[in-house]
This record gives structure tokens, sequence and C-alpha cells, in this order.
């Protein structure tokens, strides 16, 4: 399972350049549209890397939007869908906004019934970057330092060990699953109603181990609290520099990143869109906002809505074909 961060770095440029343009033409004072507060719904818990990454990203925001306030609301639950229902069903008139990340393209394929089209009820902002996941275990539960010793305790010890996910069916859920399997272990999953709840009953020592994103682990890691075992994605993160992924620790295909992108209700309009894309592609470049995802480790390069609408799609596709080959299911 790849994420296309090469691609999402060329599509970033593209639209990183035509805001450069529209941010010009707007001029500060007329990109902001209301007094009234701009509502980021985040379909995910506080503590979340998603949830790490707005809260860092916010005050840039509210300067991108010419000073209206941003006001960020955590609606986890079902994996998102809990979120993102409200966001479908507000109003389309650049008020509110969402921020959704891999779980968004999964979900249509884990459960049964949709409230909502991932596609069809929701108007593409940006996709604006990737965030590495990593696999944390518990120090004091797991004593293994690395991927091979993990996947040596766990095969001496079947059905023994539990791992947690942020939710059935998440991107959590798929990339602890893809390396029990790439492991050939065998680890009870225990799903969870969003990450904060998952890491802290990690930390507690309820669950050995689970995947985390790393914005969200980065203060446990260096308090002690967790353990990373590997970085999921290809490449090691900068903010890491020691921790070798997982496929260089014997796992040579593995391969799960993360994104998240801003995105609206249906029919918003093309005035809403260019302006809230600017603003979004704006707050992202200021210092102090490349600092804070320099600090967490992420890849910011926001596409264009219209690069977004078609990565959307395809990652609905891709991942309907990994749940299948996967057989995971919302339980």
């Amino acid at each position: 399972m790849k994420l296309a961060t090469h691609s999402i770095q060329r599509r970033g440029m593209t639209a990183f350049l035509a805001t450069s343009f529209v941010l010009g033409a707007l001029g500060a004072s007329a990109a902001r549209a209301s007094d009234k507060p701009l509502r980021v719904i985040l379909p995910i818990s506080a503590g979340s890397g998603v949830d790490t990454i707005m809260r860092a990203v916010a005050p840039s925001l509210t300067k991108a939007l010419g000073g209206q306030p941003v006001v960020i609301e955590n609606l986890p639950g079902a994996g998102g869908i809990t979120g993102t229902s409200a966001l479908v069903k507000a109003p389309a008139d650049g008020l509110t906004v969402g921020v959704v990340s891999n779980n968004h393209a999964v979900n249509p394929s884990v459960f049964a019934k949709m409230p909502f089209d991932a596609i069809a009820d929701i108007t593409p902002i940006s996709v604006v970057g990737a965030t590495p996941l990593l696999l944390v275990v518990n120090p004091a539960k797991v004593p293994a330092k690395n991927a091979k010793e993990l996947q040596a305790m766990l095969k001496a010890k079947p059905d023994t060990y539990n791992y947690a996910s942020s939710g059935n069916g998440t991107i959590i859920h798929l990339a602890g699953a893809m390396f029990m399997d790439a492991a050939g272990v065998n680890v009870r999953h225990i799903p969870y109603k969003g990450t904060g709840p998952m890491v802290a009953d990690i930390i507690g020592g309820q669950v050995e181990m689970g995947v985390v994103a790393l914005p969200a682990a980065q203060g446990h890691l260096k308090s002690g609290a967790l353990r990373a075992i590997g970085v999921m994605g290809k490449a090691r993160v900068p903010a890491l520099p020691d921790l070798p992924t997982i496929a260089e620790q014997g796992f040579p295909e593995f391969d799960v990143a993360g994104w998240f992108a801003v995105i609206g209700p249906a029919k918003l309009p093309a005035a809403e869109v260019k302006r809230l894309h600017a603003a979004v592609v704006a707050a992202f470049a200021m210092p102090e906002a490349v600092e804070a995802m320099g600090k967490q480790g992420n890849i910011i390069s926001p596409m264009t809505p219209e690069a977004s609408a078609q990565f959307l799609r395809t990652e609905v596709e891709r991942y309907a074909r990994i749940v299948k080959k996967a057989n995971i299911t919302a339980e």
C-alpha cells in the first residue's frame, strides 16, 4: 500500500503557484469573507495526528483569512463518519469545512451502509499533505526494540497480545493488520473510538501496541511512555532520523502513510472554494506553520481543488481493492 507522496509534491507546486496569484489579486483584507468564525470539523478525537496538525496551524489560518476566527470542533466516531456526516449537512456557505484523512476513502469499502457519498456529497478544497505513521509499543509490556524482535515475540506467543486502532476499518486498523499479516503473526485487534483513547490505553498497558500518526506520538516518545518500532512509510522522517522504516527492517514492500485534506459540503460555490483554497495554502506556507509541520515530520504540498478531487476518487478505488484483499469489515 503506497501513498504517492511524489505525486502530492508535484501537484502541490502547481497549487502553490496558482495560489500566489490568487492572494495577490485578493489582498489580505479581501480574503476575509465573514466576521463569523470558520468552523473546522475534525471527524477524529482530540490528540490525533490531524488534530495536532490543525491546532498548530489554526492561528496561521486565521491570518490567511484576514482575521476571521477559526473554531476547531472534534466530532469523532465510526471511523470519521460521524464528523463528516455533520459536514455534509452544513450549509454550503464557506463557513464550515472539514479535515479528513485516509479513513474518508476507506470507509465506503468497510461499511455496508454509508450516510453520505464520499465523493458526491463533498467539495474538495485541498489535499494538503501527508503525515508519517509509526508502529509503537508500550515499553513496559513489550521488550522488543525493532520489527524483527517484535515479530519473534509475537510468534512465540500467538494470540497472546493485542494491538489497538482508532476504530474498525480506519487507516490505523488497516496499517496494523497489514503489519501483522506481513509478519505472519496472530494478534488480537482492539478498536477504540479515536486516537486519544487508543494512545492512552497503550500508555496505560491495557493494550501492548498500535499504529499512531507521528504528531500524536512525538511527546510520548520523548517522555518514554511509548517506544517506536519503526516508520510505516518507505522513507525515514527528519523528526526521527534514527528510527528505521519497517521496510528497512526486513519487510521491503511495506509502505503505509497518511494524508489529510480540507473539504467542504457539496455544491460549495466556486468563489468560496477559491478563497478557502488560497487561505489553506497561504496558512501552511507561513513561517510558524512551516516550523510546526517540520517538527511534526509532516510533508506539506497542497493540491489544487481539481487535483484533490481526482486524488480522492483514485484513493476510494485503491482502498476498495486493499480492503477486499485483506477482508476487513467494520465489525
